[in-house]
């Protein structure tokens, strides 16, 4: 069976040809970055992805985690790759180098990354999910709270974990009852109970440094009152030496449907009256301090769902391709006629059509906002500064519950391209469906997401990123229009980016009136549409770039890729699109049914 993760050419195009990322070595930061560095890095993480990850992946999740005396045993097969993983370096590969990291451009980053996340996600988070402890670290502890722990959390020697979920108070982050008290030495002593706590026992490093979010005595009620404070696993002696083992322990793991080598524990701290933690920050700050976390874990969980999605199409590809089954339509009757390959039939090729479109629209959509935070990291222009900022913050809940959405139903039309196949466990689709589908809870949920991104986003600074998000799209069917073969997919999607900023001002009015709940009933529909004319913007630009390059005669071995280019957006604009408009319109009128039912009504 073929092992397959991604498609090199397309990471290309995207990198060099639509976001010439090459331009970026120019500028100081990275000039020691060049076009054959990066293909470099990319190899490596490739080959690395298809030697080490991809081979422990099934394995992984046949074998699961274990949990006994309070002990996780991650899958055995990991600790090979995750001791490579460290050793090449690949835990912080945009962070400055003199914090242990690579100084990578986060566009080239996130190119390595889908590789090594799409080879084996479990794995390689235990050593990555210690980066964004870090950064919390690095951006508000003091500074020696950044000497003892920001490095070994970025090169990946400790990892980290982020305790924020009680079982009372779910996403109500507010509820929460963890408490610390405040010791004469500094520390804070912790006690409570946190659920849902990726990787927060496991047997992979030496320490495990968590963030916690609590409430100490006295403080404001709801999230006003949160605090957020550092509890290592293994206290840290002043020197950096491991300490003693702290009272933050595993009382046990959750049995789940999908990522089985993912240790998703419930963690107790304070049983024995002995868990200090240090705070973070300021007190009753601990919110905006974790938002920092959980937007870029936002982003990651985006792009994790579309890792899925990637290797869901190409498998489904690769499957079409070699699997011989009926005749050709045109075949008729005649019993002569021999099998075919599925790719032949319409009805499968529509299939891997949507499929297409889908992943290399997400594929641009997560570039361009890493794209946004390079030019973020490389401008000092403070309006230019405020433009990124907000292009970002627009997006975030955007790629992280479109693109977890659309990866699931890409993983699910996978499936269904191989038929009975894809059910049964021999084949890597029926565990990328399992293992997406926890990217639509993950850091939030969806619904959560689309709340955000309606009651927040949309408002943000008077609405002025949404009205440049809305610029940039119109320069790019300003510029198809100018290749007569996108003259009409460029029309209908103008017709669809105004339709979308006209639902977006209905929606907005209604959030502020009494009807703000039958607003809020449409919030995911919102988010859907919005998410599907990002794609149409996209591929048009894709087709552009296309279009460009076969009218200046694209070399032969190229052409056939800058056909699929146009006839991808071909297919999205003229068969998608129109139904995104019907759900437009179904925003439009606004239906008060959801909020208006009798919870009777709904059944016993």
């Amino acid at each position: 069976m073929a092992q397959l993760i991604t498609n090199r050419r397309d990471i290309d195009f995207v990198l060099f040809e639509q976001f010439d990322t090459e331009a970026l070595t120019q500028h100081e930061k990275y000039a020691e970055f060049n076009r054959k560095t990066i293909d470099l890095i990319i190899n490596e993480a490739k080959n690395f992805a298809l030697k080490e990850l991809l081979p422990t992946n099934a394995e992984g999740d046949r074998q699961g985690v274990t949990f006994e005396n309070g002990e996780v045993k991650v899958p055995e097969c990991y600790h090979r790759p995750y001791k490579l993983y460290l050793e090449g370096e690949w835990t912080s590969l945009s962070e400055p180098v003199e914090q242990g990291g690579q100084g990578m451009p986060p566009i080239v980053a996130r190119a390595a990354y889908e590789y090594l996340i799409g080879g084996n996600y479990c794995c390689v988070n235990y050593a990555n999910f210690g980066h964004g402890t870090g950064k919390m670290i690095q951006l508000f502890g003091t500074e020696e709270q950044k000497k003892l722990f920001v490095e070994k959390l970025y090169k990946g020697e400790w990892t980290g974990g982020m305790l924020l979920t009680e079982a009372e108070a779910g996403s109500d982050v507010g509820a929460l009852t963890t408490e610390a008290v405040k010791n004469e030495d500094g520390t804070y002593s912790l006690t409570g109970t946190k659920t849902f706590i990726t990787n927060g026992e496991h047997d992979l490093s030496e320490n495990i440094i968590s963030p916690v979010l609590a409430r100490i005595p006295g403080s404001p009620p709801g999230t006003k009152g949160i605090s957020i404070f550092i509890v290592p696993k293994y206290w840290v002696n002043p020197d950096g030496s491991i300490g003693e083992r702290n009272d933050i322990v595993c009382t046990g793991v959750e049995e789940k449907m999908g990522i089985h080598g993912s240790a998703t524990c419930t963690m107790a701290l304070g049983s024995k009256g002995q868990c200090k933690g240090l705070l973070l920050g300021q007190e009753n700050k601990g919110m905006r301090i974790m938002f920092h976390m959980m937007n870029e874990a936002r982003l990651g969980v985006g792009f994790q769902a579309f890792t899925s999605a990637a290797s869901a199409y190409q498998y489904a590809l690769n499957w079409a391709k070699e699997r011989i089954q009926g005749r050709d339509l045109t075949a008729g009757k005649d019993p002569d006629a021999s099998s075919v390959p599925i790719i032949r039939h319409p009805d499968v090729r529509r299939m891997l059509m949507w499929m297409k479109a889908y992943t290399e629209g997400m594929r641009s959509f997560v570039y361009y906002t890493d794209r946004a935070m390079t030019q973020l990291a490389l401008t000092e222009n403070d309006e230019d500064r405020q433009y990124y900022q907000g292009i970002i913050d627009l997006f975030t809940p955007l790629v992280k519950a479109f693109c977890a959405q659309r990866a699931f139903d890409v993983s699910v039309q996978a499936m269904q391209v191989y038929g009975g196949y894809g059910y049964i466990k021999e084949y890597p689709v029926e565990q990328l469906v399992r293992d997406v589908k926890i990217t639509s809870i993950y850091e939030g949920t969806d619904g959560i997401q689309s709340m955000d991104l309606l009651g927040r986003k949309i408002a943000m600074d008077g609405g002025k990123a949404f009205g440049n998000f809305m610029k940039e799209v119109h320069e790019i069917i300003a510029r198809a229009k100018k290749h007569e073969a996108l003259n009409d997919m460029a029309g209908f999607l103008e017709k669809a980016a105004g339709r979308l900023s006209e639902v977006c001002t209905n929606l907005a009015k209604t959030t502020a009136s009494p009807d703000v709940k039958r607003a809020f009933a449409h919030s995911f529909p919102f988010l859907e549409v919005t998410g599907d004319v990002i794609m149409g913007w996209m591929l048009l630009w894709r087709a552009t770039v296309a279009a460009k390059k076969l009218e200046k005669g694209a070399k032969a071995k190229d052409k056939a890729f800058y056909k699929g280019q146009i006839t991808t957006a071909d297919f999205f604009i003229n068969t998608v699109l129109p139904g995104t408009m019907g759900r437009m319109e179904s925003i439009d009128r606004m239906s008060a049914a959801a909020v208006e039912m009798e919870e009777e009504g709904f059944g016993s």
